[in-house]
């Protein structure tokens, strides 16, 4: 696709399909499929920023590295994120003192500001040009309830000691009640930053494999990774880095995040960007931040935060941060539009560490909650120092064995009661729809032959039907129009409109024939 391409949709600046701009302008390195058994040091599963790190920092260390990932690198969250690397994740300190004391607060601000002191010096090493500006970062309220929350979370700052202060006005034409500003702070373009170092690896003799989807682990003390072409990998060491883990042995994760999308608008104004980060403290997310595409500069508008599979209508949020452009800034042009699905722990804070408890060679990074730049490098350095044995001092803090009290109980039953409250609901619907009712370009759950089924009808009038049911745990999967993928409300999978897997943690794609959740447990065609 010409990243510069504008079609419209509805008659409106919105452009007909999404395509991040991180994935525009740049020339993506090819890699092949793995199609025989090797040995390494180190299997890393999963190409984004966590995963591309680590490579590059084990490589560094005189071990043999292999990093597979089941699409093409730097295709997931990475390439669809806002790229702020920042310690200023929402409003989150005065949390975190509360359910987990000032000091491992203090530690969470210390981690994230050495991953964006290290992708500072990387940068600098290596004259990488990938965009790196430093800028101040600002969380704003416009309500007086936010507001409070917002002074809350400046008691924090001072209590952790973190360099930042309450200001009156942001440079907008946003009414604001208060913001909070951490100084420097940086933005970058990632995809620029990480092309680099996967050049730094191949240097050093890694090995990366794309179109390699790994689907279990044999553990041990020389644990394999099993691919679904019979491939083995065995390695000392397992890093687990695909967003939602691919294998959770006891680890029980699916019960213990959930997924959630946002969606991003990069839009050419009328006036100059002011520089800085930002983000809204309200309801819906609002963040900010500008780009340099071609010497031309581009807003980001980011927000609109919901659950995976659940909520309005995907195109409506597109509109909604359209709408709020043109009230703040008077937009020129919609350049690009795409979303970004991420996962949260019960507790905010990210799992990093040991996927079980006394299983060291097997490690797990996931639950960034939309933090990934800064999140993700920190947990390639703490496993880059769990790989090598060297003490850490953020290794408590992230073990995925910890269960912080406070917040943990109530959200781990809250989000198990919408797990099975989606899954009910879904297997209790009756379309009224079937095929014969789609218009080209429309996709919708349908009932065909008195079976519950989706069905997508193309610009060419075919018409593309799969099996609704999930096949991580059988939930009922529902049609997002944004992105035309079908999207499961339980634990976050997407599949093409044709039934591929787009996003885990399924492994399998949707099923042609009538799927029902038993067959999750005893079919071949389950990925659980």
């Amino acid at each position: 696709m010409n990243g510069g391409l504008i079609l419209t949709l509805n008659n409106e600046k919105l452009p007909k399909e999404p395509l991040s701009y991180w994935r525009t302008n740049i020339e993506f390195p090819k890699f092949p499929k793995l199609e025989r058994d090797i040995d390494v040091d180190v299997v890393i599963v999963g190409a984004g920023i966590t995963g591309i790190t680590s490579a590059y920092l084990l490589a560094n260390e005189g071990l043999k590295v292999a990093v597979i990932d089941s699409d093409e690198v730097l295709n997931g969250t990475t390439a669809h994120t806002t790229a702020k690397i920042t310690a200023q994740h929402d409003l989150i300190y005065a949390e975190f003192i509360h359910s987990m004391g000032r000091d491992k607060a203090g530690l969470y601000y210390q981690a994230n500001s050495e991953a964006l002191n290290f992708i500072k010096k990387t940068v600098d090493e290596h004259s990488i040009e990938c965009e790196f500006s430093p800028q101040d970062s600002y969380i704003y309220a416009t309500t007086e309830k936010c507001a409070k929350k917002v002074e809350k979370e400046a008691e924090a700052y001072k209590i952790l000691g973190i360099d930042g202060e309450l200001v009156d006005t942001i440079p907008f034409e946003i009414e604001i009640q208060n913001a909070l500003v951490m100084k420097n702070q940086a933005q970058f373009h990632p995809t620029k930053y990480l092309v680099h170092l996967i050049e730094l690896i191949k240097e050093k003799g890694g090995q990366i494999f794309e179109q390699t989807t790994a689907v279990n682990i044999e553990t041990g003390d020389m644990p394999s990774v099993l691919t679904t072409e019979d491939s083995r990998i065995t390695a000392k060491h397992v890093l687990i880095c695909t967003h939602f883990p691919f294998y959770e042995g006891t680890g029980l994760y699916s019960t213990r995040l959930y997924a959630s999308r946002s969606y991003a608008l990069a839009v050419k104004t009328k006036e100059r960007f002011p520089g800085g980060i930002f983000i809204s403290a309200d309801k819906p997310t609002r963040s900010l931040r500008s780009v340099n595409a071609n010497d031309e500069e581009l807003v980001l508008i980011v927000g609109e935060d919901h659950k995976t599979g659940q909520g309005i209508e995907t195109m409506d949020h597109y509109k909604a941060l359209e709408t709020f452009g043109e009230d703040v800034f008077e937009l020129e042009e919609v350049r690009y539009r795409w979303s970004a699905q991420d996962l949260v722990s019960l507790d905010n804070l990210p799992y990093i560490g040991e996927l079980t408890a006394g299983n060291p060679n097997v490690l797990i990074a996931t639950g960034f909650r939309k933090w990934g730049m800064s999140n993700g490098t920190a947990a390639a350095l703490l496993f880059r120092d769990m790989v090598l044995g060297k003490e850490n001092p953020y290794e408590e803090l992230y073990t995925p064995a910890r269960f912080n009290v406070i917040p943990s109980v109530k959200n781990l039953v809250v989000e198990n009661a919408n797990v099975v409250g989606q899954l009910i609901k879904g297997k209790l619907d009756r379309p009224e729809k079937t095929p014969e009712t789609l218009s080209n370009g429309e996709g919708a759950v349908i009932t065909l032959d008195g079976h519950r089924k989706g069905a997508f009808k193309d610009d060419e009038g075919n018409v593309h039907i799969v099996d609704t049911t999930c096949t991580h745990i059988g939930c009922e999967v529902s049609w997002n129009n944004g992105e035309r993928s079908w999207d499961c409300p339980c634990h976050g999978s997407r599949f093409s409109y044709t039934g591929e897997v787009i996003e885990g943690p399924a492994e399998k794609p949707l099923q042609k024939y009538d799927y029902k959740m038993i067959d999750n447990l005893t079919s071949e065609d389950s990925g659980y």
